[in-house]
């Protein structure tokens, strides 16, 4: 699943541009949830040290998976963007059965990985939904954004997909009926 998700999440907005019926107020809501989702991908970003080094800080301190909320709020505010309610459904099974897999399969690696660190950590932060308290890393590890992690893992290319998707669905509002 962790190969197919990028593919299948293109599929997916493919099948979602061609049922989109945008306007302009779902358009505006639309980005009002995506653009945090695209903030908190960016945040979480200059956090995440892949393999390296457990990432507690940032957006990790209160969900173990930032990257993946930040995803799925982009993807609703596109499916509210597309304006066609039934689109919801299939993004929220398109989420549920290709990330909650994905989410098992990386906590996992990450137990092999850190171990007992890892170990404490999943069981004070949740997997997706944020809580309330922030962790608090006993290691020492620096909580301070590094963009170059941002460039690194090529995170503008989000940013990029977010802006593209809402120009094709202005356009499918007002030029392709």
């Amino acid at each position: 699943m962790q190969r197919w998700r990028v593919p299948l999440g293109f599929v997916c907005a493919a099948l979602f541009f061609v049922f989109a019926r945008p306007q302009f107020l779902t358009l505006v809501i639309g980005a009002a949830v995506a653009l945090p989702g695209l903030a908190l991908r960016a945040w979480a970003t200059g956090h995440l040290r892949k393999n390296d080094a457990l990432a507690t800080t940032g957006p990790y301190a209160y969900t173990r998976n930032p990257l993946y909320l930040g995803s799925f709020l982009m993807g609703a505010g596109f499916t509210i963007a597309a304006g066609r309610w039934f689109l919801g459904a299939i993004f929220v099974a398109f989420f549920l059965g290709i990330y909650l897999p994905v989410m098992r399969v990386e906590s996992a690696t990450l137990t092999e990985l850190f171990g007992e660190r890892y170990q404490r950590y999943a069981q004070a932060v949740p997997l997706f939904l944020p809580g309330l308290s922030r962790y608090e890393s006993s290691d020492g590890i620096s909580s301070k954004f590094d963009a170059r992690l941002y460039q690194r893992y090529r995170e503008y290319q989000a940013a990029i997909g977010l802006i593209l998707a809402w120009v094709l669905l202005a356009l499918r509002a007002y030029y392709i009926k």
